[in-house]
């Protein structure tokens, strides 16, 4: 784990915020995102995820979430969904889950199975090809997926950032409000 929490707000009710980077990031592609939630009072981890496949991972996440005393929100970003999802999976001390520039997979699924799972996926039709300008002048192209099946099957509440990929290091606080506002739902 990277980032000891401040467990001095768990008194207040905040439940604590554990966040779950992904495969080409490391805990500290939060730092943005901590900073404006611990102005806020929450206690924030960012976990340094191993990166050695997904039940790994999930396995050493779960051993910190059942160390924490308290309520916990989860968010994490692109790969680190999977694992969020895994490691989530029973823990009765989470109450929300915060996908961001993530999938949503159901316990057990994988991108791989979701492609299969679903004959004459988009996938590859649903690559948005954007226009964007490039280093030293002219253009390039950038491509996006559309994740919002995932979002619609799980009855998700979305909010769309304009924004790179890696939006909780181009973009902090849109996606801290994203992860107060989940927070916040599970203490009313």
């Amino acid at each position: 784990m990277s980032i000891a929490p401040d467990m001095s707000a768990q008194g207040a009710g905040m439940p604590t915020v554990v966040l779950v980077h992904g495969a080409f990031a490391g805990s500290s592609s939060w730092n943005g995102v901590i900073a404006d939630l611990r102005r806020r009072g929450y206690p924030v981890i960012a976990v340094a995820n191993p990166l050695r496949g997904v039940q790994k991972d999930a396995a050493y996440v779960r051993a910190l979430l059942d160390s924490l005393p308290g309520p916990v929100v989860m968010a994490a970003h692109s790969y680190g969904g999977l694992v969020m999802t895994e490691a989530a999976d029973g823990a009765a001390n989470v109450k929300a889950l915060v996908y961001v520039a993530s999938v949503s997979p159901e316990v057990g699924e994988s991108v791989i199975g979701l492609l299969g799972k679903y004959p004459g996926s988009q996938l590859a039709t649903s690559i948005a090809m954007v226009e964007i300008p490039a280093d030293g002048g002219g253009t390039t192209m950038d491509q996006y997926i559309l994740q919002r099946f995932l979002a619609d099957r799980a009855g998700s509440t979305t909010v769309e950032i304009a924004a790179s990929h890696a939006v909780a290091v181009s973009r902090p606080g849109p996606v801290a409000d994203l992860i107060d506002s989940a927070a916040r739902a599970t203490m009313s």
